[in-house]
């Protein structure tokens, strides 16, 4: 039998040079994410003499995230590492989606309705979730943010819709 031990087949289109192929593809992209925060960084101001610049943790931290990626390429090539895994969209995808729904809705519905509807969105994003357990963690939840930003941080948040406050 030609099986992998994660059970993937070993039918692979990376070249027989990298060895191990989610080790690879997992470097490039810490070294892409590196390079992005370098160029996002670049127009920061960086230290001069003992004092810190805006941009001198963003460029410490992408130059070590820029070397690890390096090192776990490197690896990749040089050691034998697990096929690449399937990825699975489902659990990513509503994630997103809700964080796209508090942003969308947390002026006009408020804080509570947005957080709970996040909560839940995100819910749905693995076939795992128990409903019962997660709309009680998911009240718990919104009540604790709903004491917590407006009135220990003092942030000015809407926490009902703007069409009952009227």
């Amino acid at each position: 039998m030609s099986e992998a031990p994660s059970g993937l087949s070993e039918k692979s289109v990376f070249p027989k040079w990298i060895r191990g192929p989610q080790d690879f593809v997992g470097g490039l992209a810490l070294v892409a994410v590196a390079a992005f925060a370098l160029f996002a960084s670049s127009d920061l101001q960086g230290m001069q003499g003992f004092s810190f610049g805006a941009g001198t943790a963003p460029r410490i931290f992408a130059i070590l995230l820029l070397v690890l990626g390096a090192l776990l390429t490197i690896s990749a090539v040089l050691v034998d590492g697990e096929p690449m895994a399937k990825f699975h969209w489902r659990g990513p995808l509503f994630v997103v989606l809700a964080i796209l729904s508090f942003a969308a809705t947390i002026r006009p519905l408020g804080l509570i309705v947005s957080a709970f509807a996040s909560f839940m969105i995100s819910a749905l994003g693995t076939p795992e979730t128990r409903w019962k357990q997660t709309i009680i963690v998911g009240a718990v939840l919104t009540a604790g943010c709903s004491l917590l930003f407006p009135y220990a941080l003092g942030l000015p948040m809407p926490l009902y819709p703007s069409f009952l406050i009227r």
